[in-house]
């Protein structure tokens, strides 16, 4: 229960959480005891925790939709350039506490609640987290929503409403199962349906030529309901739109040429019209080539370019006559982001809107689609790389693949004039793969169809333009740009850490919320005694409330002097949750065999889900677990050393684990992390870094210092190398003990005894056809470890590492990020203006 403010708290707390005015508490206790009575429990006696928190959620939304409609009036009115950030994937977790920062209503809605005598905690954890993705990808979208908002641009998220987001996963006998996320099942306060703004969206059929040029036609239709989201941007009275969309039936499907008589069987098949929006691919860096899939992509994109389309031409505010009737200032007006080539159709979907429906030239229309489309490429692992049958999209987009071929033909033509005999590369750079199954290269497509491609670390923006798109680059290197990731601070500081944000908000004031580089000011202090102890009581305070979270959850006795060591991510062979394990092996290792010596006690926290078809990864998982049994067990060890599994790895519990961390886990092999963004969470809120020269690392360590993170491993350079020579598992084996007893204990069935040879096959993978070389890394990987440990011992030092740390992170603001995007890219104006609020007169 949050502690009561007294009236003198009141009066002087100007908190990040918000001031406190006795009028906007009234108006709460007001609005949520409408809200309970008339909306939430018309038939009931007693309320649950539920009804409470659809109450305040209400109550609170209630303040959002005055902002939103201004907001929305303030650009019919202004008409600037938009920017639509397109994305099959945005993982927002839960709304009502970023609401209330955003609107600096939390201080009000604590107090308000205290008085009703609630919980406002108790109330928020009751949310289900709006899962629509999969891991950094997705989230990456979401902090972008927040920036834009932040910065007052004109922008809009569009993506689907999957009615099962990613799977709930449950951990039973130590393996994954999965569970359907049915997030929407009580119902979501945060959405707002718009059936009035529905459309049409075709599949199959095929394609007439005629003098009038191409007709797409007998298709299968299906309609886009669109479902809008406010996205609040940081206390400046402006409110965004994130609109996504779910698919309808219409009511003749299946009712006109087929099931002649069969009525009841015609509803029934709706089903298969409407499964289009039903769940999000559970895949992170992963294509899998499903028709599903792919009609899922076309759906989101064609329906949200009718929609660009319609708010182009009319730019009247309520009004839909169209005003606009060329094309020629589309560029002008519309900035198209591609967050990866999920959304790669947008390319020949716009050609066709062009050249079939608005009869421009095709010369006019190419020129009008490049200078719209960006594309953002958000990994170089070939797995991961979208390549669509030519067959498949024959079949459900006729029209699209014809245009296709054409972008290709023009397109390879050029590159012939620019290197004219060089078949290779000709071959290499078409946008049709020839080998095997014909198929479509979607990042090809996505690179010749926009201006601006941009990788998002810039070892990664480097890597690709000396590897994947290397020939792309050659043809123009103009086109390649380079935007490092970065993260909400509202979000990831303010809302999860509310404790370390006030003492920085008392050294260099509140500046740093909207503005992430003042954290440079906190240099000044590194050296202060205050400083120092308060940033070490926040952290050991989020510790403790941590570990009693686990506690209650896991029911495991955690030491909260222990180190805190999390490794968050999803389960992949590349991020080396292996190599974690090996290290946890050792140490309880060197436990065993030395119980009487000081170790440093250490709590190891590895969480994630595995794809549910990767069997690689749900090995990794059950490795886990299986040595976490073993070591939680063993009474020599005691409470120096524990391993844990966090079930259920999601937004709403990186919020809690987040601040409580002291090391930070980035251990991909060098050269496959695009950026991570994890990382820079970690980094904000107090934890050091162990982690390789990848990603975003390299930047962490440019700006923090590389002496205040713990680097180890070979670098990209040291792995192309290894490439070329070869990479020899067993010759590590061989020459390193420790790793050789770790490695013998899993294939022996030290840890899983019931069945010993469970770890055979992982063991093989590591022995014989490891591509993410694991041993190469493990010696270093100790060492750094060792180092962790030794400073550990002194907190004053280790707490000065934290201050520096938390200084350099201003860089990794995903505002720094859409600022460049915006200068860049989309040629769009961040404005820090406040929009005026609801009850005060119009600018």
């Amino acid at each position: 229960m949050s502690k009561p403010l007294t009236d003198q708290d009141k009066r002087k707390q100007i908190s990040v959480r918000g001031i406190v005015g006795v009028e906007d508490v009234g108006e709460l206790k007001k609005a949520f005891n409408r809200h309970l009575h008339f909306t939430l429990v018309k038939d009931r006696n007693v309320a649950t925790t539920r009804d409470y928190y659809f109450a305040l959620a209400h109550a609170v939304r209630d303040h959002l939709v005055g902002r939103w409609i201004r907001t929305q009036q303030h650009f019919y009115e202004k008409d600037p350039k938009r920017v639509y950030y397109i994305s099959l994937e945005f993982y927002m977790g839960r709304t009502l506490q970023n609401t209330m920062v955003n609107l600096g209503l939390q201080n009000a809605c604590d107090e308000a609640m205290y008085q009703i005598g609630l919980d406002i905690e108790e109330l928020e954890e009751m949310e289900e987290d709006a899962g629509l993705g999969n891991g950094g990808l997705g989230r990456l979208a979401a902090c972008f929503l927040d920036s834009m908002a932040t910065l007052g641009l004109a922008a809009y998220g569009y993506g689907m409403r999957y009615e099962f987001g990613i799977f709930n996963q449950k951990i039973h006998d130590g393996w994954q199962m999965e569970e359907a996320d049915d997030w929407l099942r009580y119902g979501n306060p945060w959405e707002k349906a718009r059936p009035e703004y529905m459309l049409p969206v075709h599949f199959y059929g095929h394609v007439e030529h005629t003098e009038d040029g191409a007709k797409w036609v007998n298709s299968q239709l299906v309609f886009a309901l669109p479902y809008d989201t406010p996205v609040p941007g940081y206390g400046n009275n402006a409110v965004n739109t994130m609109r996504l969309w779910s698919a309808k039936a219409p009511n003749d499907f299946n009712l006109k040429e087929f099931n002649v008589g069969d009525y009841i069987q015609a509803v029934l098949d709706r089903n298969l019209a409407e499964n289009i929006s039903r769940v999000l691919y559970p895949n992170d860096n992963f294509f899998e080539g499903k028709e599903l899939r792919l009609k899922q992509e076309y759906f989101v994109v064609a329906a949200t370019l009718q929609d660009i389309v319609r708010r182009y031409k009319a730019s009247k505010f309520g009004s839909r006559e169209a005003v606009r009737t060329t094309f020629d200032s589309f560029p002008d007006k519309v900035a198209i982001q591609l967050n990866d080539t999920h959304p790669s159709l947008v390319i020949p979907e716009l050609m066709r809107i062009m050249v079939d429906i608005e009869k421009l030239t095709w010369e006019k229309a190419w020129e009008v689609l490049v200078r719209t489309c960006a594309y953002t490429n958000h990994t170089v692992l070939p797995e991961a790389l979208e390549r669509w049958p030519v067959d498949l999209l024959n079949t459900l987009l006729p029209r699209h693949l014809e245009i296709i071929y054409e972008i290709n033909r023009r397109h390879l033509d050029n590159v012939s004039r620019v290197f004219p005999g060089d078949l290779d590369r000709l071959r290499r750079m078409s946008l049709i793969e020839e080998e095997g199954c014909k198929r479509v290269n979607m990042a090809h497509l996505c690179i010749v169809g926009s201006h601006a491609v941009n990788g998002v670390a810039r070892i990664h923006s480097d890597i690709i333009k000396a590897t994947c798109f290397r020939d792309f680059w050659e043809l123009d290197p103009s086109k390649f740009q380079n935007k490092t990731n970065g993260i909400t601070p509202r979000r990831w500081l303010v809302l999860c850490n509310p404790g370390l944000a006030d003492i920085i908000a008392e050294r260099i004031g509140e500046g740093f919320i909207r503005d992430l580089s003042q954290l440079r000011q906190l240099e000044k202090h590194v050296n202060e005694d205050a400083f120092i102890r308060d940033v070490a009581k926040v952290k050991q305070e989020n510790k403790q409330k941590f570990a009693a979270y686990l506690e209650k959850q896991y029911k495991v006795k955690i030491n909260a002097a222990s180190i805190f060591d999390v490794q968050v991510k999803r389960i992949h062979e590349y991020k080396r949750q292996l190599l974690n394990c090996l290290h946890v092996i050792t140490y309880y290792n060197r436990i065993r065999k030395e119980p009487q010596k000081h170790f440093v006690p250490r709590t190891v926290m590895i969480g994630g889900k595995a794809a549910p078809g990767y069997h690689m990864a749900k090995m990794i998982i059950k490795i886990i677990t299986a040595v976490g049994d073993v070591i939680n067990h063993d009474p020599v060890i005691g409470d120096r050393l524990k391993f844990i599994f966090l079930e259920n790895y999601r937004v709403s519990l990186a919020e809690k684990v987040v601040p409580a961390a002291d090391l930070s886990e980035q251990i991909s092999t060098a050269g496959t992390e695009a950026s991570g963004t994890g990382n820079m969470k970690f980094m904000l809120n107090g934890a050091l870094t162990i982690g390789t020269m990848d990603g975003a690392n390299v930047e962490m360590a440019e700006e923090a210092g590389e002496e205040n993170l713990f680097i180890f491993g070979m670098r990209v350079e040291d792995v192309d190398e290894m490439d070329k020579t070869g990479y020899n598992a067993q010759e590590y084996y061989d020459r390193i003990p420790e790793l050789k007893q770790a490695i013998d204990q899993l294939s022996s069935g030290y840890f899983s005894p019931k069945d010993p040879n469970l770890f055979k096959d992982v063991v093989n993978m590591l022995m014989h056809h490891d591509r993410f070389k694991v041993f190469a890394d493990y010696e270093d990987y100790m060492c750094a470890q060792d180092k962790a440990n030794q400073l550990y011992k002194n907190p004053k030092e280790w707490t000065k590492k934290v201050i520096k740390n938390i200084a350099g992170s201003g860089k990794f603001s995903s505002d720094r990020t859409i600022a460049e995007y915006a200068k860049d890219i989309w040629g769009v104006t961040p404005s820090l203006d406040k929009l005026a609020a609801p009850n005060e007169p119009r600018q």
